[in-house]
């Protein structure tokens, strides 16, 4: 019997963390990026850094220099970036994902 009700509690937990994960991951905001172009490492935003709308997420190359290719559209955590330097970037793709703060 008591290896049943151990088997219940590890599947309750796991549940009840799986809903946690997937409620928290539901409220990540997409950032597309404005721009096309080959990222560079200038201003790359990292992951887990609190950015403030309007802050640059990712710059490309531009016949000017590094340009902003994306921005945040509002403030929170960085909590997923899914380009590198190097990559090419097209206008409209999701650059990052950011988990907004609650005011």
């Amino acid at each position: 019997m008591f290896i049943h009700k151990k088997t219940i509690v590890i599947l309750v937990s796991l549940i009840v963390a799986a809903t946690i994960w997937v409620g928290a991951a539901t409220n990540l905001v997409d950032q597309h990026g404005v721009l096309s172009g080959r990222v560079v490492s200038q201003n790359l935003v990292a992951v887990g850094v609190f950015v403030k709308e309007g802050a640059v997420l990712a710059n490309v190359e531009s016949i000017t220099g590094a340009a902003p290719a994306a921005r945040a559209t509002r403030d929170g955590v960085v909590r997923e970036i899914l380009v590198k330097p190097g990559d090419i970037v097209r206008a409209g793709q999701v650059i990052a994902r950011i988990e907004p703060v609650v005011k």
